[in-house]
């Protein structure tokens, strides 16, 4: 018997139960505690925000830092509702769509469209809603606590949405549906294997990058915006972004300098809720960075 799998699943399943207010409630309160620890988060958010705003003063690095943690837990305690409630709920706490046409044209255009989408604010309305304006294809790695597989799987789809594996199965499949006009959706700040990147500029370092959009945009012309979730009072107000033509190029650098500036651009309308705790800069050119070490 899988008790942690038994006990996340359920826990999942009742704050999902929740409001959406009342599950940001508790989320903050949980972000608090999980500040006054000063662990990992924490520490690793300090790391980056030192490297990408050397200009800011370390006071208000340190604020950014904790209100970025904090932020970051309430996402994940709002998602277990945003997946349990049905999307009614999720779209009465849309408070604005910016830039909507960004996305609709391309789609009634009959253009495949991809979304590239950071990790910044709340993620998962975002992929909802997208599939509530066309055909959507995201990749999608089961997580390591086996319960919650069929609960995410269910949240993420129940707006249309097709999940398709993180192999070389899933990227013929991402291929077909932007071939096909639909939209995918990737999330572009990830760091990738080796294999699958190249380094390219982000906030002024070399900083591996994945190739996968620069391939998927190669291969079938597609239309490129980025876009997120931003968490408001009320709600989320959803922000879509245009390209740069730059990313267009056919030289990979050129393309990824790109991403990696609409991802800056993105970052920069609210970056205290952008997940700073990700290891972004584990790798240089030269091999490991080592920053992390503690």
């Amino acid at each position: 018997m899988d008790i942690k799998g038994q006990l996340s699943a359920g826990a999942l399943k009742l704050i999902g139960s929740l409001p959406l207010s009342w599950s940001r409630r508790l989320g903050k309160l949980a972000g608090y505690g999980v500040v006054s620890t000063s662990g990992d988060a924490l520490r690793i958010s300090r790391i980056n925000l030192a490297r990408c705003y050397p200009e800011m003063s370390a006071k208000e690095r340190e604020s950014l830092a904790r209100t970025s943690v904090l932020n970051t837990v309430t996402t994940g305690f709002e998602m277990a509702t945003l997946w349990r409630k049905p999307w009614s709920h999720a779209e009465d706490q849309i408070t604005r769509v910016r830039n909507q046409q960004l996305l609709t044209g391309g789609v009634d255009e009959g253009r495949g469209v991809l979304v590239l989408a950071p990790h910044i604010g709340n993620w998962e309305i975002f992929g909802q809603y997208l599939a509530t304006v066309g055909p959507t294809t995201s990749l999608y790695a089961p997580p390591k606590i086996e319960a919650l597989d069929p609960l995410i799987r269910e949240g993420r789809e129940k707006t249309g949405a097709k999940l398709v594996p993180t192999n070389v199965r899933g990227v013929r499949a991402l291929l077909k549906a932007l071939r096909d006009g639909g939209i995918v959706g990737v999330l572009p700040d990830q760091e990738p294997d080796l294999s699958g990147g190249d380094f390219a500029p982000f906030f002024g370092h070399p900083t591996l990058t994945m190739t996968l959009a620069y391939n998927l945009i190669q291969r079938t012309g597609c239309k490129v915006v980025f876009g997120f979730a931003k968490r408001v009072a009320g709600g989320f107000e959803l922000v879509l972004l245009p390209a740069e033509q730059a990313i267009y190029s056919d030289e990979v650098k050129v393309s990824l300098a790109a991403l990696n500036r609409g991802v800056e651009s993105c970052i920069a309308e609210a970056p205290e809720q952008y997940q700073w705790e990700y290891k972004r800069f584990r790798r240089i050119p030269e091999g490991k960075s080592g920053i992390y070490r503690k």
